[in-house]
């Protein structure tokens, strides 16, 4: 992951390192780290289908991301920040080399854009709001569109 390279305007050192600490714990593939960057009763809206609430649904979530993409990576291309709230423009990078939403390992590289709201309290985020380019990674690994029976 790139670090920045030039202060936030707007955010404490802490909330700009819990920032970064979040999206380091899926590319340096250790889900622990995000202890200590999420409060402990985060909120990721909206949640994944079955995942659980606060920063242990996230933890649980990891390992399946890893799988799908043992390469992954989270690319951090622009934080914006103003009082206790960030916007991240950021990019999710790998290899399909396992299953995701039902589809078989490819091979292919993925770039899936991914755009995230925080809201930040004490040094910790609180809440997550985040919309990740799904159709886009389909498109990528030849899933999308589906092809039709006629």
């Amino acid at each position: 992951m790139s670090q920045l390279t030039h202060k936030v305007s707007g955010l404490s050192d802490d909330e700009i390192r819990s920032i970064e600490t979040l999206y380091r714990s899926f590319t340096d593939k250790n889900p622990n780290l995000i202890d200590g960057a999420l409060s402990g009763d985060w909120q990721d809206i909206p949640p994944a289908p079955g995942q659980a609430p606060g920063p242990e649904g996230l933890k649980a979530l990891i390992p399946g991301f890893l799988r799908a993409f043992p390469d992954l990576a989270i690319v951090i291309d622009e934080i914006i920040g103003s009082a206790g709230r960030a916007g991240v423009r950021a990019r999710i990078t790998g290899t399909h080399g396992g299953e995701i939403f039902g589809i078989a390992a490819t091979g292919k590289p993925v770039n899936i854009a991914l755009r995230e709201f925080h809201h930040l309290q004490d040094g910790r985020i609180t809440h997550t709001w985040h919309l990740e380019d799904w159709f886009g990674m389909l498109r990528q690994i030849g899933a999308w569109p589906p092809e039709v029976s006629r």
